[in-house]
């Protein structure tokens, strides 16, 4: 097996993967190194250290923002006119190459060999979106809440941090940085172990625009495959697997809104998540882990740099056109992944010996739509539904509040039957005439295992209600 994982042609520095260590680069390391690239860029590079927000056990999760001044413009993030890549590692605790990786992405892009793509595009990096985890090395955060699985809900104030920071950059790509167990238990139990060094996916949930999953694909994907093809370092789709009745069972990542991965599509960003092969691995391959992730950044940064231009023309159309189909045509509620058949390359956990199964695969590269409903113009909340407002406010949503006593042509009470509802100033409305339409759809609609609706933000059908006429209203300007 360990011949199959041999040691990269590289060596990766980092606090954590120093020869002697046995443990991976601590919370206060990790700040000590961003400091040190914020203090340390040279010419017109620009590295800034931004505290995003405090963990639940009062940890600084930080990002670095890194940027080039451009003649005639300024030389932040927020006024260069350069599209801006996000990259997040960390959100698991117990996955460790991700912050490694990350942390030398960083030290490259301010004083490296990556330091010219500064020139065509900015970059911010996370490296440790889940200290608390980190430190404890658990998956998930302080109060047991799976960070991953919260980008839309925001119960953590971890997800809150990465909530603002996206709403305020906007990027064009958010790469979520991840590293998957090699030996899960239904594999454990066949035998067997993961062959890939790395795992990939895009955004795979309803509503996401099709350019958008086109560029993922054509832009990023198949470069980053090539990459590691070159690097002699293995790659697939990625799956978890499960014991059925007919033997092992294959699933390629979840569909629901809830992920930084699927969310970010929702925001029209590509948005891909990036997985190593080594969470249950402790310190074994580190190297190669890191390497693995190295390699695949490396590609998704020249990716961004390639496409520059085009990444802006994208985000732009699509945001035109989803704010352009509010009250017209219908809006996919709920999907689910194909099942197929599909054969699988695994190692015999005792020789390392390679073996093809063929096994149930359920693929969400081709999404079956099992519920559908006429797209609303908008979204009408009660004035007792501040705290959802909030969050919609924290994803980037467009919230206005109704000035003016009024009525709108509703679909209320859970029901598909339209009929004027009152509209009492201090109400609020959402609209589904923005960009972030299908943020909002995912948040808003009843019905949902992912909704605010299922998850306490909406208790119950009143109080809420899907706006099937353009009303006439009288708005505040919004907050």
């Amino acid at each position: 097996m360990a011949a199959r994982f041999p040691d990269p042609p590289v060596r990766y520095e980092t606090p954590g993967l120093a020869p002697s260590r046995r443990a991976f680069t601590t919370n206060a390391e990790l700040a000590q190194s961003l400091g040190a690239i914020a203090t340390a860029t040279r010419g017109s590079t620009r590295a800034r250290l931004l505290d995003l927000g405090a963990s639940q056990q009062g940890a600084t999760i930080q990002a670095v923002v890194l940027s080039q001044a451009m003649e005639g413009r300024g030389a932040t993030v927020e006024d260069n006119g350069r599209p801006t890549i996000v990259l997040i590692g960390g959100q698991h605790g117990d996955e460790p190459a991700s912050g490694e990786a990350l942390l030398v992405i960083a030290r490259e892009l301010a004083q490296g060999l990556l330091e010219p793509m500064l020139k065509r595009i900015n970059a911010v990096i996370v490296p440790r979106a889940n200290p608390d985890g980190a430190d404890a090395g658990q998956h998930a955060t302080a109060n047991g809440i799976d960070l991953d699985q919260d980008h839309l809900r925001l119960k953590t104030p971890e997800a809150r941090a990465l909530a603002e920071m996206v709403r305020r950059y906007r990027p064009v790509a958010i790469i979520d940085v991840h590293e998957y167990p090699a030996t899960p238990e239904p594999l454990r139990l066949s035998g067997r172990t993961a062959r890939p060094d790395v795992m990939l996916r895009y955004a795979t949930t309803t509503n996401v625009p099709e350019f958008v999953i086109k560029a993922a694909l054509e832009w990023y994907l198949q470069p980053i495959a090539k990459a590691l093809d070159g690097a002699g370092l293995t790659h697939e789709w990625h799956h978890t697997w499960q014991s059925g009745p007919d033997g092992l069972q294959a699933t390629m990542g979840d569909t629901s809104p809830t992920s930084e991965r699927n969310l970010g599509g929702l925001q029209n960003a590509v948005s891909l998540s990036i997985a190593s092969r080594g969470a249950d691995l402790g310190r074994l391959h580190a190297q190669r882990r890191v390497h693995s992730l190295v390699v695949a950044l490396t590609s998704a940064l020249r990716s961004t740099v390639d496409r520059a231009g085009n990444l802006q023309q994208v985000q732009s159309f699509v945001a035109r056109d989803i704010a352009a189909h509010a009250c017209r045509g219908t809006l996919a509620i709920q999907v689910e992944p194909t099942a197929t058949r599909r054969d699988v390359r695994l190692l015999d956990a005792d020789t390392g010996e390679e073996r093809t199964t063929k096994v149930a695969w359920a693929s969400t590269l081709q999404l079956q739509t099992t519920g559908e409903r006429p797209r609303p113009c908008g979204y009408w909340l009660a004035v007792n539904r501040a705290e959802a407002v909030e969050h919609l406010r924290w994803l980037g949503v467009q919230v206005m509040r109704i000035a003016e006593p009024g009525s709108v042509l509703a679909e209320a009470d859970g029901t598909t039957a339209r009929t004027a509802i009152d509209a009492p100033a201090d109400s609020f409305y959402v609209s589904m005439n923005q960009p972030l339409a299908n943020v909002a759809a995912a948040a808003l609609e009843q019905g949902t295992p992912y909704g605010f609706g299922s998850t306490g933000l909406l208790p119950g059908p009143s109080g809420a209600a899907r706006v099937m006429a353009s009303p006439a209203l009288v708005f505040e300007e919004p907050d």
